[in-house]
């Protein structure tokens, strides 16, 4: 078969399959709530392999991996984003199972396969149509921290329980979690600033009895 028709039983097939996703969409309406059909995520995949150059795919991590940077990594993810991934990386957060698609467990194959290449490139650059926002400074060549996420996202299927406890006191805290830790730490302040109470406030003092006379 001559390559400009191999072309076209791609762009065929690709039409006829966005066909079948778009009737799902209409059926289904504008509802994040459902889960992704079998064919939608084997296409969203597709195009977004696709979407990632080819040079980018190949890229190398500049990054030294040390214990210090996976250190750093792991703190800038649970501060930036663990609140749709979830600290250990499974994605079961409030906001991660009620976006579409769903956030994914990163522990598992689909995202563990990718190359280094293409976990920057997608944390960097972030993806459409879905809640994944881009990271980063707007130059790839300036944004460590995005490489250094990299190097956690691999170590997420050997995340420890004492690792996962620390990340818990650095996530970001809602409105009324701080209220609750302002109203706490009055109470310990007005604690501590009443003195002690000795068991004898509020007796009276016998008066001193004056010189006895003969």
């Amino acid at each position: 078969m001559r390559p400009n028709r191999v072309a076209l039983v791609i762009v065929v097939g690709l039409v006829v399959a966005l066909g079948f996703v778009a009737a799902d969409w209409i059926r289904a309406g504008l509802s994040a709530r459902d889960q992704p059909s079998t064919l939608e995520v084997f296409l969203a995949r597709r195009v977004r392999s696709f979407a990632i150059p080819a040079s980018a795919r190949s890229a190398a991590n500049p990054v030294a991996l040390t214990p210090d940077v996976l250190a750093a990594a792991r703190a800038h993810f649970a501060d930036h984003c663990a609140s749709c991934h979830a600290n250990d990386g499974s994605g079961q957060t409030e906001i991660g199972q009620n976006l579409y698609p769903k956030a994914p467990d990163m522990r598992l194959p689909a995202t563990q396969n990718l190359t280094d290449g293409e976990l920057f490139y997608i944390i960097h650059n972030g993806i459409r149509l879905t809640g994944m926002p881009a990271w980063g400074s707007a130059d790839p060549r300036a944004d460590e921290d995005s490489w250094k996420l990299v190097y956690f996202i691999r170590h997420l299927p050997a995340l420890t329980p004492e690792e996962i406890a620390e990340m818990g006191s650095l996530n970001p805290k809602s409105p009324s979690e701080l209220e609750e830790e302002r109203e706490d730490q009055k109470f310990l302040n007005e604690s501590t600033a009443e003195p002690p109470r000795t068991g004898h406030e509020g007796m009276k003092m016998p008066a001193a009895e004056g010189p006895k006379q003969d």
